[in-house]
């Protein structure tokens, strides 16, 4: 499982694709943060704060995440490579886990840059160091939690298809649906009083809540359970080759 691993990180960074989605991801977020006037504008809201990080990060996340894992089955149905990766003294379950912690720290990895961004607030208040640290590392964990999730969804999407660009576009897909769709359907009155039970389905709601700087065990709770839901549906995309 190890091997595995090691091999779907270096042959990700080996890739020139790789390094473009990275640095697009932090190109992005690097313009609206210190370059493009806006209200996520870092120099123009006049006082230490990075919250304009954790509000678009989810949506780059949207489009960076199922680049990232849209090549992890795909790629390997593609290449005829998958009926090999099958024959391996390894259960479904390892290799499912090896691709999915391979994406998570690929993310991780591309995530990591953005502390710099964390830093120069730190230096660039009135008063060095007058930031909210606890909500930013909260923050930081609600977005790591929310990375972990969409990487489940799209290393299920990659999962249904050989084709990456399906792929890629099935997982946005869902995870767009995921982060905003249940609140889209909780504002309709079509469902009345259960508005509310609506709304926790969603993504966005658990990430707010720990974007507050409040750790909640039931929105780590509900992580884990989008986790375990997609990973087990890939769990039984994989299987169905034996049916």
């Amino acid at each position: 499982m190890i091997t595995l691993l090691k091999k779907e990180i270096t042959s990700f960074l080996s890739s020139l694709i790789g390094y473009i989605v990275i640095s697009v991801f932090l190109l992005t977020l690097g313009l609206f943060l210190w370059v493009f006037p806006s209200e996520f504008n870092v120099l123009d809201m006049g006082y230490a704060n990075i919250e304009g990080l954790f509000v678009m990060a989810p949506w780059v996340f949207m489009f960076l995440i199922p680049a990232v894992t849209m090549r992890m089955f795909s790629d390997e149905k593609k290449t005829g490579t998958y009926e090999l990766l099958m024959t391996q003294p390894l259960t479904d379950m390892e290799i499912i886990l090896a691709k999915y912690l391979a994406s998570l720290l690929l993310i991780v990895f591309s995530l990591l840059p953005t502390l710099i961004y964390f830093y120069s607030v730190v230096e660039l208040g009135t008063e060095r160091g007058n930031i909210d640290f606890g909500g930013t590392w909260g923050s930081y964990l609600g977005l790591l939690f929310l990375a972990s999730g969409f990487a489940a969804v799209g290393l299920f999407s990659s999962a249904i298809t050989e084709n990456q660009i399906i792929s890629f576009i099935i997982g946005m897909f869902l995870c767009f649906f995921i982060y905003t769709g249940f609140d889209f359907l909780a504002s309709m009155d079509f469902f009345g009083k259960v508005d509310d039970i609506i709304l926790l389905l969603g993504i966005q709601e658990h990430y707010t809540s720990m974007s507050r700087g409040v750790i909640d065990s039931r929105d780590a709770i509900y992580f884990f359970s989008v986790i375990a839901i997609f990973l087990l549906l890939t769990k039984t995309v994989l299987g169905s080759r034996k049916w």
